[in-house]
């Protein structure tokens, strides 16, 4: 069983980091993972555009478009437990196979709705088939990426999830208002088959890799000495796995960590434009512009700062608990700056408060999502992945309903941006005293037996 330890890199991982035929297939990986989770995303917000001309087309109500709407994340967050145990037992590659098929499947199946009946089914299997993308990411950046490498590839991960909210709204736009709303589904159908194909050829384990020559021993070697995860230990999970896992404490410590940050992402993500044209009058075209610009900062402070700098830091100390600790707490705390936005008096010191705290959201989740792969037990990320996303979208369920319920009953966006500060300390809390100490948990001594 593979533990974490503080303290100074080892020389033979410093000597292979400076390596010059070490190679660097493992950043090929990180690619297919973040076109992965563009395409993704963009899927998601295909309908929020697209929604006006549908409720127009079959003469719906904005309450039916509502249900339409929160579809996907039903059967998305009812399956992520379940899912990461499915990932550990069968493996990444198949799992985002057939996930990719079904994107493309509800894309097409929405393009082709003729009413309510078929776009929701579309959505609800959109949710299906979504569900492994970040347990199934995470573990596969853990089997990819030594541990002071991670920061960077989750960076990437997660980046794009948040790069197609700066490029998507703006293309589903164009689509919807130049053809149809039909065409916004026809092209994300597109964009699924073409990421299948991509996925379909270009993603191995490292195992498999390097046996077909695309991955070099070398690479190989830095990448274990770096603690990654082996693969051949990922039949070990099970449903029964679930039940140790919710026992532990580092389990809901990281847990609800995260969901700190999903509440407080979803309401920026879904409030931000009604907020801007609450609070300051802008039109819906120039409130999607202005939208942009947190998400911009988002992406690029992710990148600079979660990734490079925390990896860089983390390849120095080698210290696991004290860099990503820092990085949270930090991170956390500079979100806070989203309270400060229902207080400005204009959009652009608005803005400013919201790209801080943007910024601070976006760098918390590279530091955050790595320690599922170091905490979880051999060949249990994928469990353990589920789980923290099952929790971490129930809460993020809540953010948006929470928001209007406020908003509706004081009239302001003041009270629900104090809530999401409340809930980002309550993250801080758990992400420290609770998660305790970064390091591998004991595996389940009962199937250790088996």
């Amino acid at each position: 069983m593979t533990t974490q330890t503080s303290g100074p890199v080892s020389p033979d991982r410093a000597e292979a980091a400076a390596h010059p035929g070490v190679g660097r297939a493992r950043w090929t990986i990180a690619g297919v993972l973040g076109v992965g989770m563009f395409v993704n995303y963009i899927d998601r917000v295909n309908l929020s555009i697209a929604a006006p001309e549908i409720m127009r087309d079959f003469d719906i109500s904005a309450s039916q478009m509502g249900m339409v709407s929160s579809a996907f994340l039903w059967t998305y967050a009812m399956l992520q437990m379940p899912i990461g145990s499915f990932i550990d037992r069968i493996g990444v590659r198949w799992v985002n196979r057939a996930a990719a098929f079904l994107w493309a499947v509800a894309s097409f199946a929405s393009a082709a709705a003729g009413g309510l009946g078929m776009l929701l089914v579309a959505r609800l299997v959109l949710g299906i088939g979504e569900a492994p993308t970040v347990p199934a990411g995470w573990k596969a950046i853990g089997q990819w990426f030594p541990r002071q490498e991670r920061g960077t590839a989750t960076a990437i991960f997660d980046g794009c999830a948040k790069i197609s909210n700066v490029i998507g709204i703006p293309i589903m736009a164009f689509l919807v208002t130049t053809f149809s709303w039909h065409a916004a589904f026809i092209f994300t159908g597109i964009l699924s088959v073409g990421y299948l194909a991509v996925w379909w050829l270009l993603y191995l384990t490292p195992k498999q890799a390097l046996a077909k020559g695309r991955l070099s021993q070398a690479e190989f070697d830095f990448i274990r000495a770096g603690g990654a995860e082996d693969e051949d230990a990922e039949t070990a999970g099970s449903l029964n796995g679930l039940g140790y896992l919710l026992r532990r404490r580092k389990t809901w410590g990281l847990a609800l960590g995260y969901a700190s940050y999903t509440y407080a992402y979803y309401v920026l993500l879904t409030w931000l434009p009604a907020y801007l044209e609450k609070q300051f009058g802008v039109n819906l075209l120039k409130g999607g512009i202005y939208t942009m610009i947190p998400w911009l900062v988002a992406v690029i402070a992710q990148f600079l700062i979660a990734g490079i700098l925390m990896d860089r830091w983390l390849g120095r100390t080698g210290d696991v608990t004290k860099v990503r600790r820092t990085v949270l707490v930090v991170s956390l705390l500079a979100s806070l700056a989203v309270t400060g936005a229902a207080y400005a008096g204009s959009i652009a010191v608005a803005l400013i408060f919201l790209s801080i705290g943007a910024a601070g959201l976006a760098v918390s989740v590279p530091a955050g999502s790595s320690i599922v792969a170091l905490i979880a037990p051999q060949g249990y990320t994928g469990s353990l992945g589920g789980i923290v996303n099952f929790i971490a979208n129930l809460l993020g369920i809540a953010a948006p309903i929470v928001t209007g319920m406020v908003v509706d009953s004081t009239g302001s966006f003041a009270g629900a941006f104090i809530a999401t500060g409340a809930v980002l300390i309550g993250g801080i809390f758990c992400y420290t005293v609770v998660l305790g100490k970064i390091e591998r948990m004991p595996a389940p001594v009962t199937w250790e037996r088996h």
